[in-house]
């Protein structure tokens, strides 16, 4: 009886160990084609050395993934065990665990290719979007039923290579001729090596594994990426993301918000961050305007804009317009946040990035901040609109913009029903058109426009809008001028450019006492080069442009976020007194930008985390004080989060 027993647990103990070798060996084996497949990302100086330690390192983690998913088949083993004809079931757990497996893997491509990351906190900015257009969006541009059938055709032969592996028995004699006993032993010293490799991810202890925090260990961000296979990549948003909503990923008690303010600011306003913000402008700049129309434009990054690029003719129209005398423009600018959503919040409520979901939450919708843009606006006479090309239900943008104090809000509904477009929104030239001719001369307006058509699926019919692709592919480097998806994605960078110069220059034309402020809503998409500098990937331009401007009302070396811009705007054009709040400056003395992970200079770029420890210099080799950076980078994020989250007035008893 002992050795029937003793049989029935040495199969599962056998099959337990098969299974976590396979997993670890199918999880390795996706590293090795991720790297190769996507080499290109590859630093230059990476050499086959920098390769092995990622693989290496990347092995060792997949031993903690392949236990969790071996953990996760002891489910099917335990019911074959209780009745024999649910070995069934056991098929059906591999191949759900095979499939969510290989469709990660899948996923990852471009995913990368779009984010330059492994799965990161996007996937969660991703639940707040509009799940159908998202879901149609997969199908247009990544071909989903397609990759979906031969994701589940790999799937079922994985899934039957595994089954027929589990019940294979490889003939050892020596190992057969074991008494039971033994093989149990054995069997359970080998599945105790596993489980403390898998425990501290390829190490005898913390101090020697590998893990998600501490896998980075090359200075090459892909291999870097790759180390973490798809479920440790996940993880590591799912821990980023609880360490964000728990205080929402910051810290600060009362008394660090009232030094930061302090620091920040220059003034002793105690516990009222309505006394640290409010600021008193020194008297208009120009002529104020009839209309501003704030252009917060989708994925529009500064690197098209850059003379290394010219050749490439994608940027052309907006750089005639910065050619001109009646234009401001700066490279040395931050977007807010990775995503739309952030500069949406940002532009709106005049706040920081600071890891608040404002759009939904009920604090950001029961009344406008004190640094909101729209009602700072109407106290100098515009009425204010919002004008969204999607629909109105996205990140719950109506509400939030209506709450915030924008007297109208138009979306998709109020434009052109016979526009084309995609899921996301209308194209380009139907909300313009539609803003066009909705101007009142009769009225002062402020209007804040956000577009979508640079934004896949990449489906504008850019022939038919006169885009010349030969352009593109003659200033393409030569292994990039049969990318098919690259050329697309510049033609569409191409349309929204045309598009917002057309309209600008339009406007100008019929209303010549108007003020267009031009930003891209964040960069960090697409660019020529594979591992682009930190310059190049994350800064956005901002284009101020109209009557009264001139290229010296703005110093050189101005720098900045999308949380300065409305100050700017104030700036240039309220009467000397005029007091209004705001967390960022105005560029007239602003020389330092931060956003949700980056600082930026005149002179050069940061990480938040690593401050002046690893910058890249795109002008002078001069950085920021350290002391000043880290200061100004936790002034504007704990002021904001107060602000969003518990309000103007500073008491502890809040964050009881």
């Amino acid at each position: 009886m002992l050795n029937k027993i003793l049989l029935g647990l040495n199969k599962n103990l056998t099959k337990i160990i098969k299974t976590f070798i396979f997993f670890w060996l199918l999880l390795c084996v996706y590293r090795l084609i991720f790297i190769w497949g996507m080499s290109e990302y590859l630093s230059a100086g990476s050499g086959h050395n920098l390769i092995l330690t990622a693989i290496y390192s990347g092995a060792k983690l997949s031993l903690q993934t392949a236990g969790g998913l071996t953990l996760c088949m002891l489910i099917g083993f335990i019911a074959e065990t209780i009745w024999h004809r649910l070995k069934y079931f056991r098929y059906i757990c591999s191949f759900v665990i095979l499939f969510i497996t290989t469709l990660l893997f899948v996923a990852r491509f471009p995913f990368y290719q779009q984010f330059h990351s492994g799965f990161n906190q996007m996937l969660f900015t991703a639940m707040h979007e509009d799940l159908y257009a998202l879901f149609i969006s997969l199908v247009e541009e990544f071909q989903l039923p397609l990759k979906l059938l031969l994701i589940i055709a790999l799937v079922a032969i994985l899934n039957y290579a595994f089954n027929k592996f589990l019940v294979y028995s490889f003939k050892v004699k020596r190992w057969q001729i074991l008494p039971e006993k033994i093989k149990t032993v054995s069997l359970l010293m080998c599945i105790y090596v596993l489980g403390t490799l898998s425990l501290y991810g390829g190490g005898w202890s913390w101090k020697s594994g590998v893990n998600w925090e501490n896998a980075g260990i090359t200075n090459d961000t892909f291999l870097n990426e790759s180390i973490l296979d798809d479920y440790q990549a996940i993880y590591r948003a799912y821990a980023n993301q609880m360490r964000m909503e728990a205080c929402n990923g910051l810290s600060f008690s009362a008394q660090n918000v009232r030094d930061l303010a302090k620091s920040l600011t220059n003034k002793d306003g105690g516990n009222d961050l309505s006394i640290y913000l409010a600021k008193e402008a020194t008297g208009a700049k120009i002529e104020k305007p009839k209309h501003i129309f704030v252009i917060v434009s989708e994925s529009y990054a500064n690197w098209p804009l850059l003379d290394k690029y010219s050749n490439l003719h994608i940027a052309d129209n907006m750089k005639k317009i910065i050619a001109e005398d009646d234009t401001i423009y700066t490279s040395h600018m931050l977007p807010s946040g990775s995503s739309t959503v952030g500069a949406l919040m940002t532009m709106v409520t005049g706040m920081a990035n600071s890891n608040l979901y404002l759009t939904t939450m009920p604090e950001a919708l029961a009344n406008p901040y004190i640094t909101a843009t729209a009602p700072q606006m109407k106290n100098l006479g515009y009425e204010t609109s919002f004008w969204y090309a999607g629909p109105a239900t996205w990140e719950n943008i109506q509400e939030f913009t209506l709450a915030q104090g924008f007297d109208n809000f138009y979306s998709r509904g109020n434009i052109d029903p016979n526009a084309t477009g995609s899921v996301w929104g209308a194209d380009d030239e139907y909300l313009y058109d539609a803003i066009f001719k909705q101007i009142d001369d009769n009225k002062m307006t402020f209007s804040v426009i956000l577009n979508t058509s640079n934004h896949s699926p990449f489906n504008i019919d850019l022939e038919k809008e006169g885009f010349d692709v030969s352009k593109v592919i003659e200033g393409l480097p030569d292994k990039e001028k049969n990318n098919q998806e690259l050329i697309k994605e510049l033609g569409h960078f191409w349309y929204a450019d045309k598009m917002a110069s057309d309209f600008i220059n339009k406007v100008k034309a019929k209303y010549p006492d108007s003020l267009f402020i031009f930003v891209g809503d964040h960069a960090d998409r697409y660019n020529i080069d594979k591992v682009p500098t930190m310059y190049e990937r994350y800064s956005v331009p901002l284009i101020i442009t109209g009557k009264g401007i001139q290229k010296d009302l703005l110093p050189e070396d101005m720098a900045g976020s999308q949380i300065d811009i409305m100050p700017t705007v104030i700036d240039l054009i309220a009467p000397e007194g005029f007091t209004y709040y705001s967390v960022g400056k105005s560029l007239s003395e602003n020389k330092l930008g931060q956003s949700y992970a980056f600082w930026i200079t005149a002179d050069a770029i940061g990480n938040t985390d690593d401050l002046v420890e690893k910058p890249q210099y795109f002008n002078r080799e001069a950085l920021p004080d350290r002391t000043v950076l880290e200061n100004y980078i936790n002034g504007v994020r704990a002021i904001s989060w107060w602000l969003g989250k518990y309000g103007t007035i500073i008491d502890e008893a809040l964050l009881q």
